[in-house]
């Protein structure tokens, strides 16, 4: 595989799993970053909010962020394997790096990140394209929820709302939720699927108050009812009493390690 690569594809296509496979079957160095896009007509470009970051990191704890200033490539092993992830819906004129926007171009280069590959879902072979799907006047809405803690049942209760059409007409869907045992999930919906992914964080957090890890929801659709999730999310996260009532039982217990159901 190449030493730097570009993946590119539409939402919920698969492009951080596939990046994390290709990194535990890498026997050197890894590294990542996630480009933000570029807009395209009709759909609206999804912000960073650190969910993939946040979910690659824990599940490989030496993962070198690319973003960082401090980190030149030219210093690292020979053997690094750094892939880019970017979030692209309509399917490039050209493959290869021929494919690439003059700004998609000029950021990387500020980067000092010169891709020998770049491959995208629904166009190179080599990637699944099951899950690729042609989104058209597709909105975005990202609810940052750092410091939030969810009552498990709760969170339980949302989700099913959510993927079942109670917000509006949701294509995707993802999140890291943190729960007052100090777990926390990686949280993924695509329509295409027959269900929910609720993949497990594996660090713990000592149940002492609110965890300093993220925690953010990015829905994808059509006619989302912004007002109604808001409104929801606000009555299942914890207050500080009720997150205290909570912990405090399982400050002298073992960490608990079996999933969220």
């Amino acid at each position: 595989m190449s030493k730097i690569c570009l993946i590119s594809g539409p939402p919920g296509c698969g492009k951080t799993t596939w990046i994390l496979n290709a990194m535990r079957n890498h026997k050197g160095a890894c590294g990542y970053f996630r480009l933000p896009g570029l807009p395209e007509e009709g759909i609206e470009v999804t912000k960073d909010n650190s969910i993939d970051l946040t979910w690659l990191i824990d599940q490989l704890p030496q993962l070198r962020h690319l973003s960082d200033p401090n980190l030149k490539l030219t210093s690292q092993p020979n053997d690094l394997l750094a892939l880019i992830e970017m979030s692209q819906c309509h399917l490039p004129k050209e493959l290869g790096l021929n494919g690439l926007d003059q700004r998609i171009k000029a950021q990387l280069k500020k980067l000092n990140l010169h891709p020998d590959r770049i491959l995208h879902f629904g166009a190179d072979s080599e990637l699944p394209a099951h899950d690729t799907l042609k989104f058209n006047q597709l909105e975005t809405l990202t609810f940052h929820l750092r410091d939030s803690v969810w009552d498990p049942n709760s969170l339980s209760s949302f989700w099913f709302e959510l993927v079942n059409g109670a917000y509006g007409d949701v294509y995707r869907a993802k999140a890291l939720m943190n729960l007052p045992d100090g777990r926390a999930y990686f949280c993924n919906w695509m329509m295409t699927q027959e269900g929910s992914q609720f993949l497990p964080l594996q660090y713990v957090a000592p149940p002492t108050g609110r965890p300093k890890r993220g925690s953010a929801l990015v829905v994808q659709g059509k006619a989302l009812d912004a007002v109604g999730m808001q409104t929801t999310i606000d009555d299942c996260v914890l207050s500080d009493e009720v997150l205290e009532m909570q912990q405090a039982p399982l400050r002298n217990q073992q960490p608990v390690h079996s999933q969220f159901n």
